[in-house]
């Protein structure tokens, strides 16, 4: 059994908004029995892109007793998600509650035992900086913050009801420092008494929170909702802003909101090191129906810390995953592409619409990825 305790750090915002410390949450694992630390401690990290929930999503996740059941969705890839020490999602859609009314496209609003399906897979970071994170208002998003406040298991970047954005995760005797960033809400504007409650794109705010963040922390992750939907290749805006953040010493840069896979690239700092993006991963579980959104990635990596102190991410690269769903468009599940059979895709709905799926196809998107692809669970 894990427990979390909540310890208190103040970090000071050198600005003209703000002169005063602020309270940032670090979430430290606390375990029953002493963790013994060998000489060198690492985390190995999965990251998953644009968990979309579209009503034909939802409504297919029904059961006959009338829960919604997302679990299904899920039980191919839990093997690889629940192994690694660390696991973040976009969760592209809020669960506000049943008053609300469940939705998807344009403004979505997803059945929150959908969250518990997501701690049971796995998943421990849970990102809620992207553009439909006001689709049922202010009151949604903070009900959905309230409801998932109270799974332990879950860490919500991104949105917050009030303080800062940054969040430091200790574990293994490594910190990670985490902030997150989205281009747009769709047009809806954030509460004028609450602007801070979605953190968005803003060089000066995001250099003010990384330079506060940098030094408590072993690595800096940015998890940043950006690009054009899409986009076979990141944009002018994506590049410039992966090269900011670079300027600034990130570690790594955890990209989504394109629906669609990009290439994996380094880009040296002026601290010597390199920082590590992943422009995209695709969409995760989602009903779109276009194959190059069916087939999202897995970020695998390894967070490092030498005997002496010394840190590198090691072991990177992609574990693709195919969005399967039948031709009555039910039966949703997510497939490592290693796992994933010719059967299958004469079975796939998309099959009947002239797609053109293949496993040649899924290859070809691969050789555009820069990145070793994993063929493999690294976790077994």
């Amino acid at each position: 059994m894990k427990f979390k305790i909540i310890l208190a750090v103040f970090i000071v915002l050198i600005s003209s908004c703000h002169s005063k410390p602020v309270t940032t949450a670090v979430y430290e694992d606390i375990k029953e029995t002493p963790q013994i630390i060998p000489l060198g401690s690492k985390i190995t990290f999965v990251a998953a892109g644009d968990n979309l929930f579209h009503e034909s999503l939802i409504r297919s996740s029904l059961t006959a007793n009338g829960v919604y059941d997302f679990s299904p969705i899920y039980t191919e890839v839990k093997d690889i998600i629940i192994n690694a020490d660390l696991a973040f999602i976009n969760q592209e859609t809020v669960m506000a509650g049943t008053s609300f009314g469940y939705s998807g496209y344009p403004t979505f609003n997803t059945p929150q035992s959908l969250a518990y399906t997501l701690a049971e897979t796995g998943f421990d970071i849970v990102n809620l900086a992207n553009n439909h994170a006001m689709d049922m208002g202010r009151n949604g998003l903070y009900a959905t913050l309230d409801f998932l406040d109270t799974i332990d298991e879950l860490t919500v970047i991104g949105a917050r009801k009030e303080g800062e954005n940054a969040v430091l995760i200790n574990k293994n005797d490594i910190t990670l420092g985490f902030l997150a960033y989205t281009f747009s809400l769709n047009g809806i504007p954030l509460p004028r008494d609450n602007p801070n409650l979605v953190s968005m794109i803003n060089r000066s705010k995001m250099t003010q929170e990384i330079n506060a963040l940098r030094s408590l922390c072993d690595f800096l992750v940015v998890s940043i909702h950006w690009g054009g939907e899409y986009l076979l290749q990141p944009d002018r805006s994506q590049t410039d802003l992966a090269l900011f953040l670079a300027q600034h010493n990130v570690d790594l840069v955890i990209g989504h909101h394109p629906h669609v896979l990009q290439r994996v690239e380094t880009i040296e700092r002026p601290d010597g090191k390199e920082t590590l993006v992943y422009y995209s991963l695709g969409n995760f579980a989602s009903h779109q129906r276009e194959r190059e959104r069916i087939i999202g990635g897995l970020m695998i990596l390894t967070f490092e810390k030498s005997a002496d102190g010394e840190l590198s991410i090691s072991n990177y690269g992609m574990l693709p995953v195919i969005t399967h769903y039948d031709r009555s468009f039910r039966n949703t599940k997510l497939y490592p592409l290693y796992a994933y059979t010719e059967e299958l895709i004469e079975n796939h709905a998309l099959l009947n619409q002239g797609a053109g799926l293949s496993m040649n196809f899924f290859n070809t998107v691969l050789q555009r990825l820069n990145t070793k692809v994993f063929t493999y669970n690294p976790y077994r």
